[in-house]
């Protein structure tokens, strides 16, 4: 194999493997500002997207001893990983595609699975992690809220009629 060949599918290799989750898109039709927002968008969640020849990411998913989905991997495809939460990097891509008609989200792999692009449409409608953490906090937090509540109901109403009693 080409030296520069095996450098470019190592480099890739070494994405794949630190990230929990590739995801693929077909990016037709993509100026080079619009490519560039999305990598601003992607770079806010933790994620970026690699441009790189499909033979090349075939080779780079199989040494990572991924699943092969290389009957995805035609045309003018983009890969996205990273170490931010998958939930981010779906929404990005979801929303570009909204603005950029042609793109569409073909397949990914999380977690050592294959996920088609419904899948990655769903995960794309859940909340973040931290969304969903302060909400179970929330949850966590009501019923001390509560009792907290009723206790300074009760005392502290008990506490302002006492002192009026006091006044009179």
């Amino acid at each position: 194999m080409n030296p520069d060949k095996k450098i470019i599918i190592d480099e890739l290799l070494t994405r794949v493997n630190g990230s929990p989750f590739v995801l693929v898109m077909d990016y037709t039709g993509v100026t080079v500002p619009q490519f560039s927002d999305l990598r601003d968008q992607l770079r806010e969640g933790g994620s970026e997207v690699h441009v790189a020849k499909n033979t090349y990411m075939r080779a780079a998913l199989s040494e990572a001893g991924l699943p092969d989905i290389s009957s995805e991997l035609i045309g003018q495809t983009a890969f996205v990983t990273g170490e931010g939460e998958v939930t981010a990097a779906a929404k990005s891509i979801k929303d570009f595609a909204k603005k950029a008609k042609d793109v569409k989200i073909k397949i990914g792999i999380l977690d050592g699975e294959v996920i088609d692009a419904a899948k990655i449409e769903v995960l794309a409608s859940l909340p973040s992690r931290d969304e969903l953490l302060a909400k179970l906090l929330s949850v966590i937090n009501e019923p001390g809220t509560s009792i907290l509540r009723a206790i300074n109901e009760k005392f502290g109403n008990s506490s302002s009629d006492a002192s009026s009693d006091e006044e009179e």
